[in-house]
């Protein structure tokens, strides 16, 4: 009598798609005048939608995350100071030549849209709503 596999699916195929980095790409300052409560209000919007990517099996990633600390460090004294400048678009861009896709969210923002436009010219995927994405395993 043949023995019967204690396992019958392999446990290192994949079950579904792979997981991705997906860059949050939302308004910032556009529509704030620079109000600090609506700037953090619109990263904690992009951090809401990147957590609901990580919990689809994704990797989430902000431009806001990374740039933001390096401006302090920087000695940004406002939004759209010289230091803001040389970092906080640059960083986005760089990050997203990393990513395997964007996710448009919000309203209106040139510097959102700049990133979805780089992520398409790249050839990555572009999505507008959540439930576009595929949950990975």
């Amino acid at each position: 009598m043949r023995a019967v596999p204690a396992v019958l699916v392999d446990p290192t195929a994949s079950t579904g798609p792979r997981p991705l980095m997906i860059l949050v790409a939302g308004p910032y300052r556009s529509g704030t005048g620079d109000d600090p409560a609506q700037l953090v209000a619109r990263v904690r919007a992009m951090n809401e939608m990147a957590l609901s990517l990580f919990r689809a099996g994704h990797l989430p990633v902000t431009g806001e995350a990374l740039a933001l600390p390096l401006l302090e460090v920087a000695g940004s004294t406002r939004p759209g100071d010289a230091v803001f400048d040389e970092i906080f678009h640059p960083a986005s861009e760089r990050l997203l030549a990393r990513c395997d896709a964007a996710l448009r969210i919000g309203g209106p923002s040139a510097g959102a849209d700049m990133m979805i436009e780089q992520a398409r010219a790249a050839g990555r995927s572009v999505y507008t709503d959540l439930v576009e994405i595929p949950v990975a395993r």
